[in-house]
């Protein structure tokens, strides 16, 4: 008993990592155009099974990693162009309704090209499991946190260093302001589902190892993901970070101490709290940015 804790805290920040990258891309598309893509978790998805595939044809795992990570940028791209931006200027719910056909869109396209079983990537470093502070870390599990810091430390970068950055942020702060200063909303639309697409690749592929990948993966990770963005305000990155890592460590006590079924209740219990505590439903507080 007097490990578990320790050892329930090293996953919970193992699994938060994960759900904070993806948190920040559910923050990343909602400050710039007040939509919840609730496809964000397929990115994920998608670039842990073309990593796992271009792996089984004998790239090697770093070349299958970014070219499996550039793929799923292209696959973000091309969902802000082809369904999103088709739909500009509709009902924040008509959108939020797109994203969740564009969700399931992926999963069906993933059942047909890689079927129902699972998939797997070797860890980027073996060896053996380290003991920290009296619980046990895998090798995996050191690259999941780091990577994650190290993607929000460049994101932070990205937007307080560079002018790309400081124009997406433009855009999520006054997009009407934004286009008369010569910063195109269409533009910093496509640079945001871009950007998020990459986290969730990120995401996916440094999870995989510890996982696994299947075609319906992305579901239950978009959804954390989700209540950590909710949990830190859905227009706070570094709230969403947090949320990551709470929803992780959350999951992570519960199914330690009571049961491994109650994990998920008890975090969409939280998400059902920050909901009713706020004063505006999701839909409602949506502010459709024009683009």
């Amino acid at each position: 008993m007097s490990t578990l804790l320790p050892q329930l805290l090293l996953t919970g920040l193992t699994t938060g990592s994960i759900y904070a990258l993806v948190a920040l891309g559910f923050v990343l598309i909602y400050s710039v155009t007040g939509i919840l893509n609730f496809a964000q978790g397929e990115f994920s998805m998608l670039s842990a099974l073309v990593c796992a595939t271009l792996l089984a044809w004998h790239l090697p795992l770093g070349a299958a990693a970014l070219i499996a990570a550039a793929a799923v940028c292209a696959v973000g791209a091309l969902t802000e162009r082809l369904a999103i931006r088709p739909a500009s200027g509709a009902h924040p719910l008509t959108l939020l309704i797109i994203t969740f056909g564009v969700s399931m869109a992926f999963r069906g396209i993933a059942l047909m090209l890689w079927g129902a079983d699972p998939y797997a990537l070797p860890e980027f470093t073996p060896g053996p499991a380290l003991v920290l502070l009296g619980g046990v870390l895998i090798r995996q599990a050191i690259w999941a946190i780091a990577l994650s810091l190290a993607v929000v430390a460049a994101l932070f970068v990205f937007f307080a260093r560079t002018v790309p950055g400081a124009a997406v942020r433009a855009c999520a702060d006054n997009a009407f302001a934004s286009r008369l200063v010569g910063i195109s909303p269409r533009r910093m639309s496509l640079l945001a589902f871009t950007l998020s697409a990459a986290l969730g690749a990120v995401a996916g592929i440094v999870m995989t190892p510890i996982t696994g990948a299947t075609y319906d993966m992305g579901l239950a990770l978009g959804l954390k993901g989700f209540v950590a963005a909710v949990i830190g305000g859905l227009a706070n990155a570094p709230g969403a970070v947090l949320g990551g890592y709470l929803v992780g460590l959350i999951e992570a006590l519960t199914t330690g101490y009571l049961s491994p079924g109650y994990g998920t209740a008890i975090t969409f219990l939280v998400l059902l709290a920050v909901l009713f505590l706020q004063r505006e439903g999701l839909v409602h507080g949506a502010r459709r940015r024009p683009a």
